[in-house]
């Protein structure tokens, strides 16, 4: 279950990530509280998973939507937490958007995609 989980993650995240040029955006580091392994129950997580997968999903249909370079293992995490956070209301839409700008600034456009898309879920 939890290796299915990890693998559904990857490719989610892979798809959010878009097919662009990797080396177009620099980001600065930033902290990001992890998600709660522990603390959250394996029904939640799959509520965010498919919700996950739907925006991403929905990402093919925009030629607006351009890649976030999601390269490394810790970039993976990060946008991972940050969505999880925006699903579960602990950010709001603009928190959401401004954390992951001052990241990735040339992709703006992308996180107000996700942030919006998030909405119907």
């Amino acid at each position: 279950m939890i290796k299915n989980s990890v693998l559904l993650s990857s490719l989610t995240i892979f798809l959010l990530s878009g097919c662009s040029d990797p080396f177009t955006s620099a980001a600065p580091q930033s902290r990001v509280a992890p998600l709660p392994a522990k603390t959250v129950s394996e029904t939640k997580l799959q509520r965010f998973h498919t919700a996950m997968i739907q925006v991403a999903k929905s990402t093919k249909n925009d030629p607006n939507y351009h890649r976030i370079a999601l390269n490394t293992q810790e970039e993976k995490k990060w946008f991972k937490d940050l969505m999880y956070r925006l699903w579960d209301r602990q950010i709001t839409r603009d928190q959401f958007i401004a954390e992951g700008v001052a990241r990735y600034p040339s992709h703006r456009y992308e996180f107000a995609y996700i942030a919006n898309a998030y909405q119907n879920y």
